[in-house]
């Protein structure tokens, strides 16, 4: 049969993976998304989103040494971060986030931080949708 390209496993959400199309890189993308975001913030984190005109769902991650000090915490946070964006990316659409840690999410529990993020995810995903 066909191969499905990376492209129709993104937007169909049969891929598992985390492509780098799926992230946002260049200063510019973030300042997009700083400009006038939908946010949506708990203890652990502040998210960030705008509507993009992709199809599919790009994360940046903004986790500042100012806040979260050790690398090897920042790098669990990053982490946690992704896997939980890529199990969810399937029910998400075009948005561009950015993920911002707070200080609480030092001391969280790694599936703290999931149930947090799933929280996150939909709220964001119900509020671009009216956009």
């Amino acid at each position: 049969g066909k191969r499905k390209s990376q492209a129709d496993c993104i937007v169909t959400g049969l891929s598992q993976d985390f492509p780098p199309q799926l992230r946002l890189k260049k200063a510019a993308e973030f300042k997009k998304v700083f400009t006038d975001p939908v946010k949506s913030t708990d203890r652990y984190f502040t998210l960030l989103a705008i509507h993009n005109d992709f199809g599919y769902p790009r994360i940046g991650l903004a986790i500042a040494q100012k806040i979260i000090k050790k690398a090897v915490d920042r790098n669990v946070i990053n982490r946690t971060v992704r896997e939980s964006f890529r199990l969810q990316q399937h029910r998400m659409g075009g948005i561009d986030i950015v993920v911002l840690a707070r200080k609480e999410a030092l001391h969280a529990k790694p599936d703290e931080l999931r149930k947090s993020l799933e929280k996150h995810w939909f709220k964001l995903v119900s509020k671009c949708a009216s956009f």
